[in-house]
């Protein structure tokens, strides 16, 4: 493929094309409890496939990411605790605006529903 000039631009246009979609999603779905930033890094791999700058924020991020794992794993318990404190409530406030502002899906139990309602007036 890569001997053809017209066959290799096609192609690093389509890796470009899909790492886009994959990183605009994973963007997307950052305010949300789930995968956004796993998605986002995954579609730094499709683009680091091609393009030597993707490389280079990808291996950024990698290491950094690793940084943030090795400082929290060589703090005390409090800390730690208190990181997945400020997780657990970054999550649950995503969550109630989510639901606040679009409304609660039918699959959750009525007294959700019920909770949400009143606490939305308060």
């Amino acid at each position: 493929m890569r001997a053809n000039p017209t066959s290799a631009k096609v192609y690093r246009v389509a890796v470009f094309l899909l790492g886009l979609v994959i990183v605009v999603v994973g963007l997307l779905l950052i305010p949300f409890p789930g995968p956004g930033w796993l998605i986002v890094i995954g579609g730094l791999v499709v683009w680091s496939s091609e393009f030597e700058k993707a490389q280079s924020v990808l291996e950024f991020v990698k290491k950094n990411l690793r940084l943030w794992e090795e400082w929290v794993r060589r703090q005390n318990i409090v800390v730690k605790a208190l990181v997945g404190l400020i997780g657990i409530v970054f999550i649950a406030t995503v969550l109630w605006l989510t639901f606040h502002f679009s409304g609660i899906p039918g699959f959750f139990p009525d007294w959700l529903v019920d909770w949400m309602r009143t606490t939305a007036r308060v």
